[in-house]
């Protein structure tokens, strides 16, 4: 019996600009996807100076809405991504975005977030300029249409659109709580907002599951309860998976046949039309009552 070798070859010129080192880690990730990967790379490919937010760097990878969401879930759980929620003093909302090289605990983005060191050595081989990750100077604008850094033509292409099972859908959010008083300017925003939870595949009551565990204790004040309601939501996490529905069971063949009430030496089956009693044979006559089959 002959046995077949396979041989693997390979051939990689080292480029002598324009790359990036990305550990192997990343690359061989047994828990990444193939979006994950390639969203995160892109990102460390990128300037020290770059302001670019994840959102953009998906749109330009190629990489569709839920697929995003989808990488993001990853990479924050394996400690590649580290996202804050920030409110500036007239009650706009930015997210500061950190990604790494390398697996960081939170306290350990924290304090990169903070400009202290993370302490400890991450990775093996002695730290590099960016051993630890890449984090911008100024905050990175993620889901904030007000901020006013964004123009206000970029606002108007990327905002989604609302649709009316969103426009209802928000007033029946708005219904949960005496607190969440919002001002009518902003109900379109949060319209579109809770449309994409929609889309994303996320049920009515899901939706108004989630604002409800989000909101603080009943005894506590919502200064801006609209800033707070297109915080919660702002971030689309990736649809439940609904079990699949258990297909009825097929009925034998027997379970539709009934047994003829005439005189038989057998008991002899047939299949009913309606609610007759007797087989065909009995109701035309051919068998006289008392006879024997």
């Amino acid at each position: 019996m002959e046995r077949s070798h396979r041989k693997m070859l390979r051939h990689a010129i080292a480029p002598a600009r324009f790359f990036s080192q990305v550990p192997n880690e990343i690359l061989r990730h047994p828990r990444l996807s193939s979006d994950a990967v390639r969203l995160l790379a892109w990102q460390l490919s990128l300037p020290d100076d770059a302001k670019d937010p994840l959102s953009k760097t998906a749109r330009q990878a190629g990489i569709g809405k839920c697929a995003f969401n989808r990488a993001k879930v990853e990479l924050k759980r394996e400690g590649y991504l580290h996202e804050w929620r920030q409110q500036g003093v007239r009650g706009l909302w930015s997210t500061v975005q950190l990604v790494s090289n390398v697996p960081l605990k939170p306290e350990q983005a924290l304090a990169l977030r903070d400009g202290a060191p993370a302490g400890g050595n991450p990775a093996a081989g002695g730290p590099t300029d960016r051993a630890v990750g890449r984090h911008p100077e100024k905050p990175v604008v993620e889901n904030t249409p007000h901020h006013p850094e964004t123009p206000p033509e970029a606002e108007a292409s990327e905002a989604p659109t609302a649709t009316e099972a969103g426009r209802q859908l928000i007033f029946t959010v708005l219904d949960l709580e005496p607190r969440l008083r919002v001002p009518r300017g902003m109900l379109p925003q949060l319209a579109a907002l809770a449309s994409a939870w929609l889309e994303a595949g996320h049920t009515p009551g899901g939706v108004r599951a989630h604002v409800r565990r989000s909101l603080p204790g009943p005894k506590q004040p919502i200064l801006k309860p609209g800033g707070l309601l297109r915080y919660i939501l702002s971030d689309v996490p990736p649809a439940p998976v609904a079990e699949a529905a258990r297909p009825e069971p097929v009925q034998p063949r027997i379970a539709r046949l009934r047994e003829c009430e005439g005189v038989h030496t057998q008991a002899r089956l047939f299949r009913p039309e309606g609610e007759e009693e007797f087989c065909g044979e009995c109701l035309r006559g051919q068998m006289p009552a008392g006879a024997s089959a």
